[in-house]
């Protein structure tokens, strides 16, 4: 009892240690189980140095180290020459350290409970086994009245947690690999016992549940440091005696390499992941468990058909401890070696075993009954290593499978090893669970001797070079700020020097302006007086009404108006002459005979002198419709400079007015609307539109204000979309590129979206690719606030959802987002919110399924970004998007991966508007998705 008990405790006796194993290969005739600890860092028993420590002036080469290290490795100069004569022995070559520590195989045994279908077909019969864990037994029923007992290290009943199986099976070698050793945990059993619950288990939905992989890297990562240690995994699987990579399917053939050496296995195609922290860890081991085959027979629903090995490599850097110098005569010095930097390298590997299985139990057949026999087969490997490793035999068939290879180091090898087997209840399963209990009994016998391996870090010997070379690069790096400071300084002296310059110009130009803006004042006033006298001499003549003629002192009128007006009876005139010469031509030419040669000559002078005075004609006609806008722009103008001095505005308040913006603002005044329906009265529509295609770029222009204001009432829309008016304004977007032509050509254009039955119709035209056109051209904010206004109103129209994005309308929104000014990006978050509230209709009514368009499009992170803007319009619309968009379960899950779920739970509580607020608590409440990331989140709404 005495030596189970020290087995159990993985030492063995203060006696003299067995040289006759194979395994073990010591130069020393015998062994002493009590000495020093490997460092001052390291825990653990016993241990012994495999070979004396050395100390040298040469490295691996011969050659001898710096000069520059020596002071900081020895002792003063002055006693250099003391030491000289002392025996030596050893250096600071990259010796390797082997501690060895025995310790057999610990096994434990844990009960799996009765699942649903065995509390059914076994309700009659007792359990097959009767554990006893407080006297580490098991008693495996033969019949009625004859029962086996069998010991192990520890036996978990079914009431077990996952926390105590840790704490006896996995925590002790977690704690030997921090210390520097290898270790192995495994679990073996058949199907359906419970062996991947107990070691591979998430615990994602309770953590109380998490298994050995998961606790096992929360106790390496709080015991390691993150500035010197390292810690990489690798998870694989042998699948049909093929060895592959669930971090990587497409390597399905890796290799395993034996060091001829040492001995040791590994396996280098592998790939290694650095792990950092916890989250990476889990992701990793959801990845590997995707990848993982597994199989649904009859006694296991989710049977793993590969055994499983994840790898966790921990590299750990710990200072050696001093060791007393001698002399000749072997009398210790007062002289110590100074403590060594060294490395210590380990292996954690933790092997989940597919579960055996009967196969007329489990009723695999075709490719699964071929998994079966590779599986059976692998495990009979493992069995027979271990029973040739219990009995002492001088050959252990580990080459027999790829598995046994693979745990060589495990099982009589270097590694710590604990092996929990795990067993079900079931009487029907005697013969299996037998079968498993005696494996444990076999496996207990082995015995590893552990070897903990130390390499000098050479990296710590250039660390002092590596310092006094980062001194000179912090020197230079001090000397080149200084002189990027200096070149800097140069560099804003120069800037302020422009920057007066500019000031000062800028002033003369306000001073300038200042002086322009008095004379334009002074001519507006003589306008409003030479206006008045018009309309008291001709009733019907004027081209304004009574509301220009203010009176009274300090009112000034414009000289340039006048010659305005004179040029416009100048040029009527000239056309009603040009009209009388061209009716005498016609009757001239009506005299002469086709005959005569020079009568023909005649007439074709005539004929061209006909064409010049039409195109003449044209031209002034033009002219008098840009000067009838302009007269009546200057009028209106008049007219508000004269409200805001009857208000007491200060004159330089008009500077704040772009004239050259008003026309075609969807908030213009009427004033300017009665404007331009008195000159589409006078002149006609279709002569507006004929203007659009003038020549002469200032016609164009003031031809597109007219019709970009006309557009504004919706009872003009109808006749210019009938009159050709938006095919006009879809052409001059597709070949202008003057910039006002373009932004009130869009600004017309969004007027007409305004209207449905106009929509249609614009994107047919290709409206939309037109604006997406402009958008991506444009850079002025006013140009690109238009077109955001026009696809915003497309928007709202649910028909055309699938040709709007089709045709780039949304990335068109999306890419306007880059001009930054809020007007801009309020009409993108209009278009955007009224295209997630079209969506939403169409889902409700079961006439869309699937995922959002504007997800799709890369349209979330903008409207997470932007819902708490500080723009009441911005934020306003963008709550809407998200509101709608979260209506509909299928974009749960992307919202949240995005971050909007605390947007909506913010909008819940603090939104201003009481009807968003209440909608976004609903949808909170009533979105299964939803809820269950706030449980998780411990979000409270």
């Amino acid at each position: 009892m005495a030596s189970a008990a020290a087995n159990r405790n993985g030492n063995s006796s203060r006696g003299g240690l067995k040289l006759d194993r194979p395994a073990l290969n010591l130069k020393t005739p015998a062994f002493k189980s009590r000495l020093p600890p490997p460092s001052s860092h390291s825990s653990g028993s016993a241990v012994r140095r495999s070979s004396p420590a050395s100390f040298s002036l040469k490295d691996d080469d011969g050659g001898s180290f710096f000069l520059s290290f020596l002071p900081s490795f020895l002792p003063p100069l002055s006693l250099i020459f003391k030491i000289s004569h002392l025996n030596l022995n050893a250096g600071f070559e990259n010796e390797k350290n082997t501690f060895l520590v025995p310790g057999r195989v610990r096994v434990a045994v844990r009960l799996r409970p009765r699942n649903a279908e065995e509390r059914l077909a076994d309700a009659d019969f007792a359990d097959c086994v009767e554990l006893q864990s407080e006297l580490k037994r098991l008693k495996l029923r033969k019949n009625n009245w004859d029962s086996d007992t069998y010991e192990f290290d520890e036996v978990l009943t079914e009431f077990a947690s996952q926390k105590r199986v840790y704490e006896v099976v996995a925590k002790p070698v977690v704690e030997s690999v921090l210390d520097g050793y290898n270790g192995t945990v495994m679990a073996y059993g058949q199907t359906g016992t419970g062996k991947t619950f107990t070691l591979g288990r998430l615990g994602e939905e309770d953590t109380s549940c998490r298994g050995i992989m998961v606790r096992s890297m929360e106790d390496i990562l709080t015991n390691i440091s993150p500035e010197s240690d390292s810690i990489s995994v690798s998870y694989l699987q042998l699948y049909m005696e093929t060895l592959q990579d669930l971090l990587d399917p497409s390597n399905d053939n890796i290799p395993i390499v034996e060091d001829p050496r040492t001995g040791d296995v590994s396996v280098p195609g592998a790939t290694h992941v650095e792990i950092r922290d916890q989250q990476s860890f889990l992701e990793l081991l959801r990845l590997g468990e995707t990848h993982r085959i597994a199989a649904n027979t009859k006694l296991n629903t989710e049977s793993s058909r590969s055994h499983a090995i994840l790898m966790v490599h921990v590299r750990r850097s710990v200072m050696g401890r001093e060791d007393n110098l001698s002399d000749e005569n072997g009398e210790s010095s007062h002289l110590t070696k100074p403590f060594k930097p060294l490395v210590r390298k380990s292996k954690l590997v933790v092997v989940d075993l597919a579960g055996s299985e009967r196969i007329q139990k489990s009723g695999s057949e075709g490719h699964m009954l071929e998994e079966a026999k590779s599986i059976n087969l692998s495990l009979s490997a493992l069995g027979k290593c271990i029973n040739a490793l219990a009995e002492n035999n001088s050959h252990v068939p580990v080459r027999d499978s790829k598995l046994t290879r693979l745990l060589k180091d495990s099982f009589g090898g270097s590694a710590r090893t604990s092996l929990i087997i795990t067993i079900g209840p079931s009487p029907r399963h005697r013969g299996e669970t037998t079968s498993t209990i005696l494996f444990g009994q076999r496996a207990m016998k082995v015995e590893n001797m552990l070897k903990i391996k130390e390499e000098f870090d050479y990296k710590s010997l250039s660390r002092r070079l590596e310092i006094e070379l980062d001194k000179h690069i912090a020197e230079n790096e001090r000397r080149q700020k200084a002189f990027d400071d200096e070149l800097e300084r140069i560099h804003l002296e120069s800037e302020n020097r422009i920057a007066d310059v500019e000031q000062n110009f800028a002033d003369a130009l306000e001073k300038e302006r200042l002086k322009c803006q008095m004379d334009y004042m002074e001519a507006v006033k003589k306008l409003e007086e030479k206006l008045v006298l018009n309309q008291q001499k001709h009733e019907n003549g004027g081209l304004v009404d009574g509301k220009c003629n203010g009176q009274g002192p300090g009112y000034p009128v414009s000289e340039d108006l006048a010659e305005v007006k004179e040029m416009l009876e100048n040029e009527m005139n000239l056309r009603k002459m040009a009209e009388e010469e061209v009716r005498n031509l016609k009757s001239q030419s009506g005299n002469y005979t086709l005959g005569e040669g020079s009568g023909d000559a005649e007439i074709l002078n005539l004929r061209k002198s006909l064409v010049e005075e039409r195109r003449q004609k044209k031209k002034l006609e033009e002219e008098i419709i840009v000067l009838r806008s302009q007269l009546l722009q200057l009028t209106f103008e008049a007219d508000q400079m004269r409200k805001c001095f009857e208000r007491g505005v200060p004159r330089n308040g008009f500077n704040k007015i772009d004239p050259s913006m008003s026309p075609f603002r969807h908030f213009q005044s009427k004033d300017m609307q009665n404007g331009d329906s008195t000159l589409f009265e006078q002149v006609g529509l279709q002569k507006i539109l004929s203007l659009l295609e003038s020549d002469d770029l200032n016609v164009r222009i003031h031809a597109v204000k007219v019709v970009a204001n006309l557009a504004a009432e919706e009872t003009n829309q109808k006749r210019i979309v009938e009159a050709g008016g938006l095919t006009s304004l879809l052409m001059l977007l597709r070949t202008f590129e003057d910039e006002t032509i373009r932004r009130v050509a869009a600004g017309a254009i969004a007027n007409l979206a305004m209207n449905e039955a106009n929509q249609e119709l614009i994107m047919t035209q290709g409206g939309i690719s037109l604006l997406s056109i402009t958008a991506a051209d444009a850079d002025d904010p006013q140009t690109l606030r238009m077109v955001a206004g026009a696809i915003a109103n497309l928007c709202g129209n649910e028909k055309l959802q699938t040709k709007l994005r089709t045709e780039g309308g949304i990335k068109a929104l999306l890419g306007i987002v880059r001009c930054g000014h809020s007007d801009v990006l309020s009409q993108v978050a209009r278009g955007i919110a009224n295209f997630a509230k079209c969506e939403s209709r169409a889902s409700s009514q079961g006439l869309k399924s699937g995922r959002s368009l504007l997800i799709e499009d890369g349209a979330l992170p903008w409207i997470v970004q932007n819902a708490n803007n500080e723009a009441a319009p911005i934020r306003r619309h963008i709550e809407l998007a998200l509101c709608h968009l979260a209506q509909h379960e299928v974009n749960a899950k992307d919202m949240i991966n995005g971050g909007a779920l605390w947007e909506l739970v913010r909008i819940s509580r603090d939104c201003s508007r009481e009807d968003i607020r209440t909608l976004a608590h609903r949808i909170l409440h009533s979105s299964p998705t939803f809820r269950a990331e706030m449980r998780r989140l411990r979000i409270e709404c």
